[in-house]
């Protein structure tokens, strides 16, 4: 069998690469395009033999693409005109516009590639790119399914919902095609399975409301004593910590431990500062290696606090109770005596990277710093979904 030619856009930091290599089909990649200049420092770093292509992707002629004579299409385009902490410019966003660019060229290409697959975020699917999206595929002809997945669909401790769409060059749709639905699980698994992790099911994305003080105020029984919820940690309600007990106690996802980095290794730059742990102590999701659970890890970790990413607590053995309870009678001296116990600190990027299924020959330039790498594996992709969906995709 010969190899397909697959075309890489939006390469980034190769994250559709490594997926490519996981799913073992047999492939090569002709071109890989970015604009970001230190995304592809990265990029060249890792894959030195594969073309890449500096440039814009307006600026590709269609002669240029037709000489690639490519198979396959894998591309991530950028997500901020469709996140829900956007301006959901969406069309009009002038970042959309390569995309817009591709649907016009796709076509006028010579030779349609047999497979395509996107990604983006959750709320593409609901843009008028999207639209624009299927409209080229049911004009070229192309079946297609569309999907919103979660790494926690394969196990994996971490909440990543994405938009994904899949769709080959031919009229026979998919075995598990569905008309109409965007899935939310791979196919052909055990629904009956009332343990397995679901993709989307009750996670919270970046971008969700945060609870305010009014829904975790305390309340007494009947009998004067406070309940069992008298306090909640932070600013979270019950349900979100009901949920997030859930998931710590579903033995389908993994611990976070299988995903850190040795106790040996110098990791004192990631230990959060005083005054990050004073003013944000009520909105940090804080998890233990014992945990199966953390949040989706944004472009923003480790410059901003709220909302980007959880926090590792590396003392396992205090209690978050005993940390949080009256905290907000205590002075600031004893709030921070307090919160020192838990040894709080960052995931590191090579986590982070674990994480996303990035493996452990992937690497960064010893110039790109780590606020850059965090904004590059923010904007990067699940490699095991992405794998997987790529198997669905040829097979």
């Amino acid at each position: 069998m010969e190899p397909f030619r697959v075309l890489e856009l939006y390469s980034g930091i190769g994250g559709m690469h490594y997926a490519l290599q996981a799913s073992r089909i047999p492939a090569e990649i002709v071109a890989a395009v970015d604009v970001n200049t230190v995304a592809n420092e990265v990029y060249t770093h890792n894959f030195r033999t594969t073309p890449l292509w500096p440039k814009t992707i307006e600026g590709i002629s269609l002669k240029e693409f037709n000489k690639l004579s490519f198979d396959m299409i894998l591309m991530s385009p950028p997500c901020q005109p469709f996140t829900r902490i956007g301006r959901q410019g969406d069309v009009s966003d002038p970042r959309t516009r390569s995309f817009l660019y591709i649907l016009d060229i796709l076509p006028r290409l010579a030779k349609l590639p047999k497979y395509l697959l996107l990604e983006n975020v959750k709320g593409f699917e609901t843009s008028s790119a999207r639209d624009e999206l299927i409209k080229t595929l049911e004009k070229c002809e192309f079946t297609y399914q569309e999907f919103l997945l979660s790494p926690t669909c394969l196990g994996i401790p971490n909440a990543r919902l994405r938009y994904f769409l899949i769709a080959r060059l031919q009229t026979k749709p998919f075995p598990f095609h569905v008309s109409g639905k965007i899935l939310t699980d791979f196919p052909n698994q055990d629904q009956a399975d009332s343990e397995r992790p679901r993709c989307s099911a009750g996670l919270m994305e970046v971008g969700s409301p945060l609870p305010t003080k009014e829904t975790v105020s305390s309340s007494d029984d009947n009998d004067g004593h406070s309940s069992k919820r008298d306090f909640l940690f932070k600013l979270e309600t019950e349900e979100e910590l009901e949920r997030k007990q859930q998931q710590d106690n579903n033995p389908s996802l993994q611990m976070l431990r299988n995903f850190l980095q040795g106790d040996g290794e110098e990791l004192s730059q990631y230990f959060l500062l005083p005054k990050s742990l004073l003013r944000y102590a009520l909105l940090l999701d804080i998890v233990t290696p014992s945990c199966r659970r953390s949040t989706c890890f944004t472009k923003g970790y480790g410059h901003y606090i709220e909302g980007t990413g959880s926090v590792l607590q590396t003392e396992e053995d205090i209690q978050l109770e005993s940390v949080f309870k009256s905290f907000e009678s205590l002075s600031e001296e004893e709030k921070l005596m307090k919160l020192s116990l838990l040894k709080l600190r960052y995931f590191t990027p090579r986590e982070i990277a674990n994480l996303h299924g990035f493996p452990s020959e992937f690497g960064f330039p010893d110039k790109v710093t780590t606020k850059q790498q965090y904004r590059l594996l923010g904007n990067s992709l699940n490699i095991h979904v992405v794998a997987k969906l790529i198997s669905l995709l040829v097979g």
